[in-house]
């Protein structure tokens, strides 16, 4: 069976799809593009689009009771790879308790709403 996650402090889903769903023990978040719920605009560069897709991934996590030390896996898109140093600046502070998830980082050649970075996780429900 399956639950599907949600927040309103994180952006909505821009199409048919969840925020994330929890089975079999694991949380499957989609890809969280920089929108700032608040606002519904992203923040400007790379490193400031990484903190708030993070913090996006974040708001869905704690909706489902899970913190960050319990992600496994990341998928990082990024619309240049040059920007591939400043994200991992911005991403290593997410992650530093616990050890780092196993991660995939490919650059793509346009991401929803011309963002510069989208970021999914899988984590560890309990």
């Amino acid at each position: 069976m399956k639950q599907i996650v949600s927040t309103d402090r994180a952006p909505a889903a821009i199409g048919p799809y969840a925020q994330a769903v929890a089975t079999g023990g694991l949380l499957f978040t989609s890809g969280q593009l920089p929108i700032d719920p608040a606002t519904g605009a992203f923040p400007e560069g790379i490193a400031a689009q990484t903190r708030q897709s993070l913090l996006n991934v974040k708001a869905i996590l704690a909706e489902a009771n899970v913190g960050m030390d319990r992600v496994i896996k990341t998928t990082v898109f990024l619309n240049d790879m040059n920007d591939f140093a400043a994200m991992n600046e911005v991403y290593a502070t997410f992650f530093g308790e616990g050890g780092f998830p196993a991660r995939s980082a490919v650059e793509v050649a346009r991401l929803p709403k011309d963002a510069l970075v989208e970021i999914e996780v899988i984590a560890m429900l309990g």
